[in-house]
């Protein structure tokens, strides 16, 4: 039987850092400076756990909507 699907989410918090979470979780998995860190660590956990990343908008009418989807390090649409 195949694991389900590790979905993680990268968004900005008030503070200005990124962070990386998993779907419907509260807990932080790791916090960035920027939203290209945070990226590369979401692609890597996603290839090494055959996962999709999920990554929210943080500016303008798209805030906090996904943005953009990566599965194992690639763009997925």
């Amino acid at each position: 039987m195949a694991d389900k699907t590790k979905v993680y989410h990268i968004s900005k918090r008030s503070d200005g850092k990124w962070t990386i979470k998993f779907a419907g979780g509260e807990k932080v998995i790791k916090t960035f400076d920027t939203k290209v860190e945070a990226m590369k660590y979401g692609d890597s956990l996603a290839e090494n756990q055959e996962g999709i990343v999920l990554v929210h908008a943080s500016k303008g009418k798209n805030a906090g909507k996904i943005q953009k989807q990566n599965g194992a390090g690639k763009n997925i649409k």
